[in-house]
């Protein structure tokens, strides 16, 4: 690719109009530009635009309020420059911009795209050098990989979506608002396996609705998006004065979607909650988005407890009386007149979780209604779906039958020595970061009553859990430690090594797995539910422990670590890894 040059110049009526009298360029060809300065949250803010004619956009760009408090222009010229190769190097500047967090970014999502066009590639190779050169200048504060590493990139609004995850997003906001407009209460269902970019759709959903809510006549929409039709001030109207609320059960994950909302304009901390805060709240929601719907609770096996009495308060607030057949299910129905559900039936990994029976009947409920949305493309694992597949066919005991198929580069790989896999998982963080040891809960959490004690002893190694439950990956000690499946469930990794505890089995003469119920030391996770007289069976558990697992083997983008300790289940694994 030739050289591209970045043109930096103040964002001021007399700037523009002395700088528009020179090269033809600023007034006839494709730029992108980026346009930064004021505060928004305590954030300077930044826009990304493209245009074909830089002039005139930089001066509908004065005559918007809502840029104000821009200070400073940088546009990008390139003589090999199109219109694709704008839009495309326009959507990479804006997720990178979010996941740096320097700026809040200005942009709506609706015009987020990865469309196919001629020598994408060199482009993309010239998009780095551009990156670097606006880094330079102090537009960015990171590197690409730190940026991508990043809970603020991963779980941004700015992502692109697969086909099927833009249809879902189009289907559900026509319809929401076609139930808006005739006040009839619905209920959606998004299903999908680890790493199918669930939480990314509720995320650009929330954003979308947002942006359609807050949008100015004004403002510039993406023409050729597929949500341009939605902004228009009918639907504006609808959603003026709606309460949009995005529950998370999961603490860690719930903590890290706050600090994305705090980056991101036109959303809320505030709406991201647990289960307990819809509960508890005297105000209704119109609309609720569930993420890991499959992660909320059902009531807690003990009679006593702290949950156990938030539970009884917020029962008898909502219904009147305690039950304790109602669940967090019903708190979410009894406080909103939407709700969009979020959830993989598979991925329940305790007793105190939704039955599945519960899920079932949600996405039986939805598909009648024609609101059952499922995403099959996997987006996290590089290997793609046919290594999810082989997976769960392996947890099922079924591998011999399945074969590995051919995953491609993906670093697939079982060992022997646990040493030698901790080291392995050490070098690949230094070579990209997020690379993580997990481990399913199989030994006790010694070191939470004493820091000095270590929890898990294999092959002479000694390790300690998670020391922290919120933002475990990130934490500065987390390449030392231990993740268990209440700290990685819906984060990525770039590598995982996974261990495979005693708490889960093979017997090579009926060619089953099977469960150690001593083994297993998640005490929540395999008590009788006394409160509804409920037993779970050693099937049942065995069900929760195949799915923690299945969870912790779908973590990593770019290759997966086993160490098994149960011989049998070794060269059962080992087996299914190495076969071709």
């Amino acid at each position: 690719m030739t050289p591209f040059d970045i043109e930096r110049l103040d964002f001021s009526p007399h700037a523009i109009a002395a700088w528009a009298k020179g090269d033809e360029r600023r007034r006839n060809w494709p730029v992108v530009y980026v346009l930064d300065g004021g505060a928004t949250r305590g954030a300077a803010s930044v826009y990304v635009g493209e245009t074909v004619n830089a002039a005139s956009r930089m001066r509908q760009h004065l005559a918007n309020p809502t840029k104000d408090g821009l200070r400073s222009v940088r546009v990008v010229f390139d003589e090999t420059f199109n219109k694709s190769a704008c839009l495309d190097l326009e959507s990479h500047l804006i997720r990178w911009l979010a996941g740096d967090g320097q700026f809040s970014v200005m942009n709506g999502n609706e015009g987020i795209i990865d469309a196919r066009y001629y020598e994408r590639e060199l482009y993309r190779e010239s998009f780095r050098d551009i990156f670097e050169q606006l880094r330079a200048e102090g537009i960015f504060q990171r590197s690409i990989p730190e940026i991508e590493n990043s809970d603020l990139f991963k779980l941004s609004p700015f992502k692109v979506l697969t086909p099927e995850q833009a249809i879902a997003v189009e289907d559900i906001v026509e319809g929401l608002l076609g139930d808006l407009e005739t006040g009839v209460p619905s209920s959606s269902v998004i299903e999908g396996h680890p790493g199918t970019g669930k939480t990314i759709v509720a995320i650009f959903l929330i954003k979308l609705l947002a942006d359609i809510r807050d949008f100015d006549d004004g403002d510039e929409i993406e023409p050729d998006s597929m949500f341009a039709e939605f902004f228009v001030p009918e639907n504006r109207d609808l959603l003026k004065r709606l309460r949009i609320g995005f529950v998370v059960p999961q603490q860690s994950l719930r903590e890290s979607i706050k600090r994305v909302f705090k980056k991101t304009p036109k959303v809320a901390v505030d709406q991201v909650l647990s289960p307990f805060d819809v509960g508890v709240s005297d105000e209704r929601w119109d609309i609720l988005i569930v993420d890991e719907t499959h992660r909320l609770n059902q009531r807690a096996n003990q009679s006593s407890g702290v949950n156990n009495k938030r539970f009884i308060t917020i029962n008898e607030k909502l219904f009147g009386a305690d039950d304790s057949s109602k669940t967090q299910l019903d708190w979410i129905r009894a406080q909103s007149s939407h709700q969009i559900y979020l959830l993989d039936a598979e991925q329940t990994v305790r007793p105190a979780d939704l039955p599945r029976e519960t899920l079932r009947g949600l996405v039986e409920q939805a598909r009648s209604a024609h609101r059952q949305y499922p995403l099959a493309t996997q987006m996290r694992v590089r290997a793609g779906a046919d290594y999810v597949e082989f997976v769960r066919a392996m947890l099922r005991g079924e591998a011999a039958t399945s074969g590995r198929p051919d995953l491609g580069e993906y670093d697939l790989r079982f060992f022997h020595d646990l040493a030698e896999m901790r080291n392995e998982i050490l070098d690949r963080n230094i070579e990209h970061g997020l690379a993580r040891l997990v481990a399913g809960y199989a030994w006790d959490w010694k070191s939470r009553r004493d820091p000095s004690a270590f929890d898990i002893e294999i092959d002479g190694l000694q390790l300690r859990w998670n020391s922290q439950a919120k933002d475990w990956i990130n934490s500065a000690r987390s390449i030392d430690e231990v993740g268990s499946i209440h700290t990685v469930q819906g984060y990525d990794l770039n590598y995982a090594g996974v261990i495979i505890g005693n708490d889960l089995r093979y017997d090579p003469d009926a060619r089953r797995l099977l469960i150690d119920r001593d083994s297993y030391r998640d005490a929540k996770g395999k008590e009788n539910n006394k409160q509804r007289a409920l037993t779970y069976s050693d099937d049942d558990l065995l069900e929760f422990i195949r799915n923690i697992y299945w969870v912790l083997l779908t973590r990593g983008i770019r290759g997966t670590y086993v160490y098994v300790c149960d011989p049998n289940l070794r060269a059962y694994v080992e087996g299914a890894i190495a076969s071709p």
